[in-house]
């Protein structure tokens, strides 16, 4: 059997081995490949691994019928034509819940960073300041403490979940808005509408999935009726935010920051307005990169293959009909 991953290098720059996937047989492995050419590099491959390069109807078409299996090294699939690839025949599996925990990690560090200011305030000291402070201490930017604050949090998920249990800990009243309200509520949060999550929350963080309703969501209304004093912190998609309001609202103050991991298009442009917009932190999408996370990502990749060999393929998208 013939196996080709198409862009391998996120996922383990040589940190990880891929042994275990090479153990199922010849294996070709690509650290990135341009969409020119994934059909070359793929040719009479039976399974095919990629994370963000595109698999779509063309290149489905032109590797069948080798072609049996796609493996997602990530959670989002949208790279992959799972439609036709289900119409072809083609088996599509994802690597869910490899990084709630990671994710939730970030979340708290951009907040972390927004209400302490720890990277700006270490690069005054190193400037001099602190040497030459007639006080035992200062601070340019007011500490925030989380204690008492309100969070909500868009989405409940296992990030969410988690997230939630992190502002627990940390002394923060938690507001949950979410498509299904679990049945028993959750523990030590409030489930609420949007209006109410949007309009009393002093930090909102965004885990949804990126859908036709969660398109550009948090638009001008959205961020109209935050407060002022509150963040936004995104590690879900770009797209769920339309950047151009968002960096207006920063820049214009009628919010007080914003800690970011995504964006829209991915590397931005260099004339994307969020990269020089008041109190924006942006960190590289690396929320789910810790390599305790990937680690765990290749587990799930290697176990989906051996199911799909053994005839009883796991977290299929979409999911595989039962009875």
């Amino acid at each position: 059997m013939k196996i080709v991953v198409l862009d391998g290098y996120t996922l383990s720059p040589g940190d990880i081995s891929w042994d275990e996937v090479e153990a199922f047989g010849e294996t070709a492995l690509y650290d990135r490949t341009d969409a020119c050419d994934t059909v070359a590099r793929a040719k009479g491959a039976e399974v095919v691994l990629t994370n963000k390069t595109e698999v779509g109807r063309a290149e489905i078409d032109a590797l069948l019928p080798e072609l049996k299996y796609i493996g997602v090294l990530a959670t989002g699939y949208n790279v992959v034509d799972v439609a036709y690839a289900q119409e072809k025949g083609v088996v599509v599996t994802n690597v869910p819940g490899y990084g709630y925990d990671a994710v939730a990690q970030m979340v708290f560090a951009l907040i972390l960073e927004l209400t302490n200011r720890v990277a700006h305030h270490d690069a005054t000291v190193k400037a001099g300041m602190w040497a030459e402070c007639e006080d035992f201490c200062y601070w340019d930017y007011p500490q925030v403490g989380l204690s008492g604050l309100t969070l909500g949090i868009f989405g409940y998920g296992g990030i969410g979940k988690g997230v939630a249990g992190l502002a627990r800990a940390f002394g923060m009243t938690v507001l949950v808005h979410t498509r299904t309200t679990p049945k028993g509520g959750g523990e030590g949060v409030t489930f609420c509408d949007r209006e109410r999550l949007i309009s009393e929350s002093d930090v909102i963080t965004l885990h949804c999935p990126l859908t036709e309703s969660t398109l550009k969501m948090v638009d001008e209304a959205w961020l109209a009726n935050m407060k002022e004093t509150s963040y936004l912190i995104n590690t879900s998609r770009g797209a769920v935010i339309d950047e151009a309001a968002l960096a207006s609202a920063l820049n214009a103050g009628q919010i007080a920051g914003a800690g970011l991991d995504v964006l829209d298009v991915e590397p931005p442009s260099p004339d994307n307005p969020l990269l020089t917009a008041k109190n924006c932190y942006i960190t590289p999408h690396i929320a789910w990169a810790t390599r305790k996370a990937r680690a765990r990502l290749m587990d799930i990749a290697v176990e989906n293959i051996r199911l799909y060999l053994d005839g009883t393929p796991s977290n299929c998208v979409p999911p595989a009909r039962r009875g």
